[in-house]
């Protein structure tokens, strides 16, 4: 059986490429038939199974434990939906245009409805002439974007109308998602990095912000600034909930939202150690970044809210374990076990900030903390990605595809302001099309549930049904 190959098209390496996040395909420049390795084919299509996992359940009981109890059926409604929507239209285009070559901001046509994903065709990894099966490339990216685009919901949770999610995730994920994902994560491949003369060339055909060197492992901006700008946009635009700031909008079963953060913990795995498309050393590093760095954000998150409120809570516990688990996630496959660690003991810190102080100073109804915690603390984790990548404080550095060897000068303020300029770029995209998107349906088939349906509980209003007899 002959055996078409795809180039990489990738997650992340700098701009002289770095270890960076996930490669991806065209056509491969090896001059043998590559033969994929089933060690990690294996890895792959295990962390892709955990991703998928950690929404559906993970992120569903994670959100519906937040909300009110008449309220619990909706959110894992919009979770179930949302996932389910964006796992076809990934297939139909999503996919297409985020990791084909076209231009710098946006993918191409060349597996348009599917076209060409098959058995035979193949997808690099970060090792010159190792490659996997693409379709295993193509369920693992097509699980981040469903889950990015159900991590919004949890903003404007207990209010919107269930058509609405639907219609502005289908919006936001061709305009926002898909383009950010190519900007970020798309490349030729390490392959086409055959020498000096061809850098050039190789980063004119890349995504804008890999092009510049911008470092996002596994998502950072693409997955959790993206989604919690989106989510911070809508509830602003949607308003606040009916008695918000008078009442108590309290979560109604901290038991379920424990069991949602640990399941998500254990799904991160596969989103961070998955994201080395191989099963080797880089994997490894992120697998065990996501072990401590989450650790580290709920000890630091429980301290400072046991100093300032006088005790420990669960629901800061849970939300620490996710907050450090966001800010590693750009960072896991770039920095030093020490720098994994002081990226989630500042997570854990910063990220309660973010739900409380800078919340009040926000005034918006963000119902379930998506800004506070995806937002903050992704924008945190891409910053510090540029100061722990650095190799004299145990980082990675920026890997020469060309030499196969770190580059020997490494600028912490130079590779920040990179960064900075990749928060910059997330912000204004998804707020743009976010604020867009949320218009558009605002002035057609509406936005927002009527009062007495709110007081009522979207469970029976919107579904008929109730998750407690």
């Amino acid at each position: 059986m002959s055996i078409r190959t795809t180039s990489p098209l990738t997650r992340r390496l700098p701009a002289l490429a770095g270890i960076s996040a996930m490669l991806l395909p065209a056509l491969a420049l090896a001059q043998d038939t590559p033969v994929p390795d089933k060690g990690d084919t294996a890895w792959l299509l295990t962390c892709a199974a955990i991703v998928i996992f950690m929404t559906l359940p993970g992120l569903a009981l994670f959100y519906g434990g937040l909300v009110r109890s008449k309220n619990v059926l909706s959110v894992l409604m919009q979770c179930l939906l949302v996932f389910s929507l964006v796992a076809v239209l990934w297939a139909l285009y999503g996919y297409s245009f985020a990791f084909t070559e076209n231009g710098p901001y946006f993918g191409g046509l060349d597996r348009l409805w599917a076209r060409g994903l098959d058995t035979t065709a193949l997808a690099a990894t970060f090792t010159k002439g190792v490659y996997v099966p693409e379709l295993a490339f193509f369920v693992f990216q097509g699980a981040f974007a469903c889950i990015t685009c159900a991590l919004i919901v949890g903003a404007f949770a207990e209010r919107i109308k269930f058509s609405a999610v639907l219609v502005f995730t289908a919006i936001w994920f061709t305009f926002a998602y898909t383009p950010m994902a190519h900007m970020v994560w798309f490349f030729p491949g390490p392959d086409a990095f055959t020498d000096n003369d061809a850098v050039a060339g190789v980063l004119a055909r890349s995504g804008f912000l890999f092009a510049k060197g911008a470092l996002d492992f596994a998502g950072g901006t693409v997955v959790h600034i993206n989604a919690a700008i989106a989510g911070l946009v809508g509830a602003y635009v949607i308003g606040k909930r009916v008695g918000y700031g008078r009442e108590a909008l309290k979560p109604h079963n901290l038991t379920l939202t424990m069991i949602g953060a640990s399941i998500l913990w254990v799904g991160w795995f596969g989103f961070n150690a998955g994201s080395a498309l191989e099963a080797g050393s880089v994997a490894s590093l992120a697998f065990v970044h996501t072990f401590r760095a989450t650790a580290a954000a709920v000890l630091s998150w429980s301290a400072a809210e046991w100093i300032g409120k006088g005790k420990p809570s669960m629901l800061g516990a849970a939300s620490g374990a996710v907050a450090g688990l966001v800010a590693i996630t750009p960072a896991a496959g770039f920095v030093g076990i020490l720098g994994g660690i002081a990226i989630g003991l500042a997570a854990g810190v910063c990220c309660l900030w973010g739900v409380t102080g800078l919340k009040r100073l926000l005034g918006a109804d963000d119902a379930l903390d998506v800004f506070g915690v995806h937002g903050i603390g992704g924008i945190l984790g891409a910053l510090l990605t540029g100061v722990f990548a650095a190799p004299a404080l145990g980082g990675a550095g920026i890997w020469d595809y060309v030499t196969e060897t770190a580059l020997p000068d490494y600028s912490i303020a130079g590779q920040v302001w990179i960064q900075a300029q990749g928060v910059l770029t997330t912000i204004v995209v998804s707020g743009v099309v976010a604020l867009v998107a949320f218009t558009l349906i605002k002035a057609t088939i509406g936005l927002r549930v009527p009062e007495e349906a709110e007081r009522e509980g979207l469970d029976i209003a919107s579904h008929g049904e109730s998750a407690y007899s």
